[in-house]
């Protein structure tokens, strides 16, 4: 691995080789941290050879990554990251904020932010020569998986619930992964998929398991550093608004600030939020107790892709707001719907988990959490066509008419 240098327990702080271990600590089951050898980026990698880099993807920040170029040029595994960042002024008026950002990570290959962690781990997968790899997963991670194995003629297993959305499936389908549908909820799935991977020897690919996911996944923060923070002369800190379920999304954001930071390419660590919904809150609840013990839930909430009873990379997922500043925001699943109606009106189609975020970042406004010179950004995790059911409960039924044009101007009040 080219810039790893050991990986270190979240929990109890105890360091392995990259050799020793592959998944978690074996000491306690702790998700492990990836760390870098930061002296040998300084001195390897100037800030303006990443900046001046042609490439508009995940790697052009291959040097802060744990993995060797994986080449496959041309594929999409190649075209993952680089998404697009709005500067949604309509929306900024309404909430009262000077400067606010959405950036639609709906623009991957799969449509998803997950294909940052499935391109890592399918490069570390082939460094390994693991011949299969797995994964459990609501839709988006499977998704990730069986687009980027797609792309570089890999071996692909997915454990899914019974219950994820028909368009998540169809994904995995026709990317070619074998796909299992599991008569349980999304920890069952995981669970099951762990028992697999061990009994098959095949590489896991698991959100919160996998150190490599987080990895995969920070890239977003080198991102909102480059697009947002470096470009933009910020005044104070900015302030980015994160869906959470399993808790690896918003983890590897805050990983690849402290990387920005250990580096010496980011001054001050933005301030990070994370927004659960009301129905799958667990890791919002420690928040509130003031404690680091997550205890599992029973989730019912419509946003399937962060509808999670035990996050299992929780304990981070607490850390990366607690160390930041921030704060955890629950919202209810009626305000999630809403608001997909609401990004749609500024051009953006997002699904249920993304625009959960925007919902926090509309409570945090109106609770006061930050101030109109704050500078945010949100987080937009997924589109829109991954669940067409709830995009369509969140807008009325379009009028069937009679094929004439007083029908129109009927329909119309014209």
């Amino acid at each position: 691995m080219s810039q790893c240098k050991s990986y270190q327990c979240s929990v109890c702080g105890t360091e392995y080789a990259p050799e020793q271990v592959t998944y978690t600590c074996p000491k306690d089951g702790g998700n492990l941290n990836v760390l870098l050898d930061y002296e040998k980026i300084r001195t390897s990698i100037t800030l303006e050879e990443v900046l001046n880099s042609p490439d508009r993807s995940i790697w052009r920040y291959l040097p802060l990554l744990p993995v060797t170029d994986p080449g496959f040029e041309g594929t999409a595994l190649r075209t993952v990251g680089w998404t697009p960042v709005y500067e949604a002024k309509e929306i900024s008026k309404e909430l009262g904020l000077k400067q606010l950002w959405l950036k639609d990570d709906g623009r991957n290959p799969t449509a998803s932010f997950k294909d940052r962690a499935s391109a890592v781990v399918v490069s570390r997968a082939k460094e390994i020569q693991a011949e299969v790899v797995v994964t459990a997963s609501t839709g988006n991670a499977g998704a990730a998986l069986a687009g980027m194995a797609a792309a570089v003629d890999h071996q692909a297993v997915i454990f899914a619930p019974k219950t994820a959305p028909p368009a998540k499936v169809a994904q995995l389908l026709v990317f070619g992964a074998r796909v299992l549908l599991v008569d349980g909820n999304y920890d069952q799935a995981f669970d099951l998929s762990i028992e697999a991977a061990n009994e098959f020897d095949w590489y896991c690919r698991n959100t919160g398991y996998n150190p490599f996911t987080a990895e995969g996944k920070k890239t977003a923060a080198f991102e909102i550093w480059e697009q947002v923070i470096f470009s933009g002369n910020l005044k104070r800190a900015l302030n980015v608004f994160v869906s959470v379920g399993d808790g690896n999304i918003i983890s590897g954001i805050h990983k690849g600030f402290k990387d920005l930071i250990e580096i010496g390419w980011l001054d001050r660590m933005p301030r990070i939020f994370g927004i659960q919904s009301e129905g799958s809150a667990a890791v919002a609840n420690a928040f509130f107790s003031g404690t680091e013990s997550i205890e599992p839930v029973s989730a019912t909430t419509m946003a399937d892709s962060i509808s999670v009873d035990l996050p299992r990379d929780g304990l981070r997922a607490l850390r990366a707001v607690t160390q930041t500043g921030g704060r955890y925001i629950t919202v209810s699943d009626k305000v999630i719907i809403e608001n997909i109606a609401r990004l749609g009106k500024v051009g953006i189609f997002v699904e249920p988990a993304a625009s959960t975020a925007y919902a926090g970042l509309q409570k945090a406004v109106k609770e006061g959490f930050i101030d109109p010179d704050d500078p945010a950004l949100v987080m937009l995790t997924g589109s829109g066509l991954k669940d067409i059911r709830a995009a369509t409960m969140s807008v009325e039924a379009a009028p069937i008419i009679q094929p004439s044009l007083d029908a129109v101007k009927r329909a119309l009040n014209i």
